[in-house]
């Protein structure tokens, strides 16, 4: 498992460069099943779930990580049972390893959401 589950976001308030190239790249690939925008400013990755409820659980369960890190995702709940989220760092108009960090755990939700 990435080792970004042990990490912590860090507050950013800009003032830093956005991830690219190689850095990008590699961090990348900590978190395969989230897809990098082509303008390299944000990363999103859909979620399905067997109902409506189920959808809520992980919306809320993804709240309560988000407000923990200190580093909130767009989520948009879609044809009642899927879940698209976005991560990008606004301060600085790009990605930063804050937003890996909170895939990582956004996947980690999901993961022990199939294991129960």
């Amino acid at each position: 498992m990435s080792n970004l589950l042990a990490k912590k976001c860090i507050p950013c308030e800009g003032g830093v460069d956005p991830l690219t190239g190689d850095a990008l790249k590699t961090i990348a690939q900590e978190v395969p099943l989230w897809r990098v925008a082509d303008d390299q400013r944000s990363i999103a990755r859909e979620f399905a779930f067997a109902d409506f409820v189920e959808a809520i659980v992980f919306i809320t369960d993804v709240a309560h990580v988000a407000e923990e890190e200190g580093h909130h995702p767009d989520l948009n709940l879609h044809n009642y049972n899927k879940v698209a989220v976005t991560l990008s760092t606004h301060a600085i108009k790009g990605l930063s390893e804050n937003d890996f960090i909170m895939a990582a755990k956004i996947d980690a939700v999901r993961s022990d959401m199939l294991a129960h």
